[in-house]
């Protein structure tokens, strides 16, 4: 028999020594079955509501309730204890005359400990201290918690409520063991449940506004859509090399040349690059393409389903995103990069309409950039260092430059722009979109650019996709497409600074 790799620790020990005196009473510590009448609150609710109608009768009112023991105090014969479920908490009150003796010895004699897994049946009544409570007349132990959680301070206030301070404070242990992050921190748990919020909310706007959601492939044997370095894998059947998607965007094009008007997909990417605060390799990723509609309108509709996202989880429009307060009432503010640049730095870079002379005009400003980069290149990276850690409350930056920007159409006042916004909040990007291009010649004409382009290195390879372009060759319908990161829209709503407090499950390097 392989040994196990749990070498418990002294406190672990002596709860494995209560487990084996918890079953010598033939007592099974982790029972295959439960009986729940209510969660936590429902039963406080039922107590109220009938209280208002009846106090007397209220305490006949019968619930079996179950939970984790977050809070234990024995006096003898007499016990309290709360208990915790998703729903929130209520106090358990324990008396050796209201129960098998046997039963209430489990307390008595702390054979049960805080984090075990609970349940118990009783009638409701309000304590002396006015705390809506279960008067216990049996106890079940549901699972015995073998490690304890990390030790959260709490305060019981005199009317019953209990205070939560202190954290588990190590963060990449609260990554690695989310687990015990969620059990100990409430506010963790709830940021998750705002993260669902946020999430039905962007999916209901979609559908109620004729949106179609679909599902794409994962795994593509050509990437594309986005400028990102993928994650390869191999299908040993096929003998073929497969990429994990980093962007939906040629797929969902494809069903608008099926017939389909108005498309979305919210799903993951996976894009093998760095992490950051803002950035994981693994992400949630809203992209939607409607027909008939351009850049402008797809503004609008980014405008109503990030209203409804925050209104799911906030009182108002106006929140505070670490710091800064910030208000998503719409229209928000549309600037085109040129000017915002311009602005921003002095540098009119349509004075330098080649790569050199923008390089040296840029050098010439007191900026630090890579040599050799691409014009369109270059005007990105002034928008990143001068322009875009101002851009506090919600902008549309327009009309980027044509040669990072394959899949737009041309704006009509020249042939060096497109019809392409990013939308920057709280100093951050948060989303991208296009007037998509819809002419196959002109669409061919992008990809070959682009590899001319492309340096050997750099992650922003665009491969030239021809199935893509013979699905165009059949017609695609004008129209307009959006990208976002979900992630960092759940970051802004809930007021958290990094991407892997909105992660169940941030990527970490290995332990050891």
């Amino acid at each position: 028999m392989t040994a196990s790799a749990w070498q418990p620790n002294k406190l672990e020990a002596e709860r494995l020594d209560k487990v084996a005196q918890i079953e010598a009473q033939g007592i099974d510590a982790f029972p295959r079955r439960v009986q729940r009448t209510h969660t936590c609150a429902a039963a406080i609710a039922a107590f109220e509501a009938a209280e208002a109608q009846d106090a007397e009768a209220a305490q006949q009112l019968a619930v079996t309730v179950c939970g984790r023991i977050r809070r234990v105090n024995v006096k003898g014969k007499l016990s309290f204890m709360h208990i915790e479920d998703e729903s929130g908490r209520i106090q358990l009150f324990l008396r050796v005359n209201d129960m098998a003796e046997a039963t209430y010895n489990l307390v008595k004699d702390k054979l049960v400990d805080s984090d075990d897994f609970v349940q118990a049946t009783g009638t409701l009544m309000r304590t002396k201290a006015g705390e809506v409570s279960v008067l216990v007349k049996d106890f079940v132990l549901l699972a015995k918690s073998l490690s304890p959680l990390p030790v959260i301070k709490q305060q019981v206030k005199d009317d019953g409520t209990v205070v939560e301070y202190g954290e588990f404070t190590d963060v990449e242990a609260r990554y690695r063991q989310r687990y015990a992050d969620l059990a100990v921190n409430r506010d963790v748990r709830d940021v998750f449940m705002k993260r669902a919020k946020i999430i039905k909310a962007v999916r209901n706007y979609l559908d109620n506004a004729g949106f179609l959601e679909v599902e794409t492939p994962v795994l593509q044997p050509i990437y594309g859509g986005a400028a990102a370095r993928p994650f390869i894998t191999h299908h040993n059947q096929l003998d073929q090399d497969l990429y994990l998607r980093i962007s939906f965007e040629l797929y969902l094009k494809r069903l608008l040349v099926g017939g389909y008007d108005a498309v979305y997909e919210l799903g993951r990417d996976f894009r093998n690059e760095g992490v950051s605060f803002k950035h994981n390799t693994e992400f949630t990723m809203l992209e939607f393409y409607k027909a008939y509609i351009d850049y402008h309108e797809v503004a609008r509709l980014c405008e109503g389903y990030v209203v409804d996202a925050c209104l799911a989880v906030n009182p108002s429009l106006q929140i505070n995103w670490q710091g800064h307060a910030v208000d998503l009432t719409p229209p928000w503010k549309r600037i085109t990069m040129r000017d915002a640049i311009r602005d921003a730095s002095g540098i009119d870079y349509m004075d330098y309409r080649d790569a050199k002379s923008l390089e040296a005009a840029i050098r010439k400003a007191g900026i630090e950039v890579a040599p050799g980069q691409p014009w369109g290149k270059l005007i990105e990276h002034l928008l990143g260092e001068t322009v875009e850690k101002n851009l506090i409350q919600p902008t549309f930056i327009m009309d980027y430059p044509r040669d990072i920007s394959p899949f737009a159409k041309k704006v009509e006042y020249d042939d060096l722009h497109v019809e392409r916004w990013e939308l920057y909040i709280a100093g951050m990007e948060f989303a991208n979109a296009f007037t998509e291009l819809n002419d196959p010649r002109d669409q061919e004409a992008r990809f070959l650019d682009m590899a001319k382009t492309f340096r050997e290195g750099d992650d922003d390879e665009t491969p030239l996709d021809t199935d893509y372009l013979r699905a165009m060759r059949y017609g695609m319908p004008p129209n307009g497409g959006f990208g976002m990161g979900m992630d960092r829209l759940v970051m802004l709503l809930t007021n958290q600074r990094s991407i892997r407090d909105v992660l169940l499950y941030p990527h970490l390097r290995a332990e050891g």
